[in-house]
């Protein structure tokens, strides 16, 4: 097909240019659209925001590389999932029981460390579960460790407990003078 008209070569010529045109003005929208969406995936900060897409606005093509060289390397989401991840390490780290006398890792249910031989934990004189040292007061039975003071209770109830205690004794009276 030759062209002999020079207006339909013309037009021809108008009609690529103004396809180019769009598709450059199209290439240009969507490069300034995506800027946008990626750093508002990367940046808190609104200026660099604002930055960002004026850059590749601006720049177009150049503007473009010069976002994806600067740009966070990592996404809000993705720097939010790390900081989860060292967290939950160092929770992992924190809550290892170590045995106070020698330092190495002791287990959750041992009374006493099988290196160093120090009392871990001690056993509720009730229920029989396992309690830390420093409690006085089980928490799965709510007794209170033996010797420990008992809030609003009266002398009765504490010679009532003694008595409940050692039943193989008989009890002992108590005289009261008059």
């Amino acid at each position: 097909m030759v062209i002999s008209d020079p207006s339909a070569f013309r037009n021809l010529a108008l009609i690529l240019a103004a396809w180019g045109g769009a598709f450059l003005a199209a290439l240009w929208l969507s490069l300034v659209i995506w800027t946008y969406r990626d750093i508002r995936r990367r940046a808190r900060d609104s200026l660099a925001r604002i930055l960002a897409v004026l850059v590749v606005a601006v720049l177009f093509l150049p503007g473009i590389v010069v976002y994806l060289i600067l740009r966070p390397s990592r996404t809000l989401e993705e720097e939010y999932q790390q900081t989860l991840e060292e967290e939950a390490l160092l929770q992992s780290i924190e809550d290892a029981s170590l045995c106070p006398g020698c330092g190495r890792r002791a287990r959750e249910n041992w009374i006493v460390c099988p290196n160093c031989h120090t009392k871990l934990k001690k056993k509720c004189h009730q229920c029989g579960k396992h309690m830390e040292l420093p409690w006085n007061l089980c928490p799965y039975c709510g007794t209170p460790a033996p010797g420990m003071r008992r809030e609003s209770s009266t002398l009765d109830d504490a010679l009532r407990h003694l008595v409940q205690e050692s039943p193989e004794e008989e009890p002992v009276e108590l005289e009261t003078e008059e």
